[in-house]
């Protein structure tokens, strides 16, 4: 019987990034895969050791995530320099994924307010640098141990309209905080027209539907309005139990339907 052995699947683009090098399924040919996926732990170990020593300091924070494709003379953009400057005045740190659009818009709120403006980078298959007003980089080759940098060294999150990727962090705070695993943590939705569509389908396919519960909606503040959204997460840092109640509510309901499965 022949050996069996194995190797990458031929490159999809011209550079692959270290995330695209970890999901790659290996496929017969050559054993080298065996030789290279165990010592990959060690930089992913590495990778989260850097980002607990860059960030471990950092105090309270916010992250602040939307499109990079927001322009600075879209009032969103403006938006979100205003509010990330407002979080700095009451003495926030901000953080963002260090690209242009919100983000930058964001860090450069921070910077103006004389907060640290934190940008935690991704590498990616084309050009992202980190935008002119982070003034504590991070650049991470692993999307996973990034997203868990956002969530670990913040006490909310505020979410600008955006695609995949602040979708993909939208429902994973959300996901987080209805199983327990974050507690006490604001999210605001900012800008309700954007995501009105959103809610009025989880409110309308997904509740009746038992998927989620009515609780489940009010883990989040949609507003429109910059200093709604500062004071909201300015109060939900002081009034701990309040905002604990609220996110107990929900996991009650997420429990009850699991005893009785």
């Amino acid at each position: 019987m022949s050996k069996v052995t194995w190797r990458k699947r031929p490159r999809q683009s011209p550079r692959l990034t270290h995330d695209e090098q970890l999901l790659s399924t290996p496929e017969p040919v050559s054993d080298s895969f065996i030789h290279s996926d165990p010592w990959r732990v060690f930089r992913i170990m590495g990778e989260f050791v850097e980002g607990f020593e860059a960030l471990t300091q950092l105090g309270p924070a916010v992250t602040i995530f939307g499109s990079a494709r927001t322009q600075p003379d879209h009032p969103q953009y403006q938006q979100a320099v205003e509010l990330a400057h407002s979080l700095g005045q009451a003495g926030y740190t901000i953080i963002t994924g260090g690209g242009p659009g919100i983000m930058e818009a964001a860090n450069r709120g921070a910077h103006e307010a004389g907060v640290t403006s934190v940008g935690l980078n991704i590498e990616l298959p084309f050009e992202q640098g980190t935008n002119a007003w982070v003034n504590l980089p991070v650049q991470f080759h692993y999307f996973f141990i990034r997203k868990m940098m956002f969530v670990k060294y913040a006490q909310a999150f505020v979410i600008f309209p955006g695609g995949f990727g602040t979708m993909d962090e939208l429902f994973e705070s959300l996901t987080l905080i209805q199983t327990g695993k974050v507690r006490h943590f604001p999210v605001v939705l900012f800008d309700s027209a954007y995501w009105q569509g959103l809610f009025d389908w989880l409110r309308n396919t997904m509740l009746p539907q038992g998927k989620i519960a009515a609780a489940d909606l009010d883990l989040v503040l949609i507003t429109d309005s910059t200093a709604a959204a500062c004071q909201f997460i300015v109060e939900g840092g002081n009034q701990e139990q309040l905002r604990e109640q609220q996110e107990e509510a929900a996991r009650q309901v997420t429990r009850r339907v699991l005893e009785r499965t």
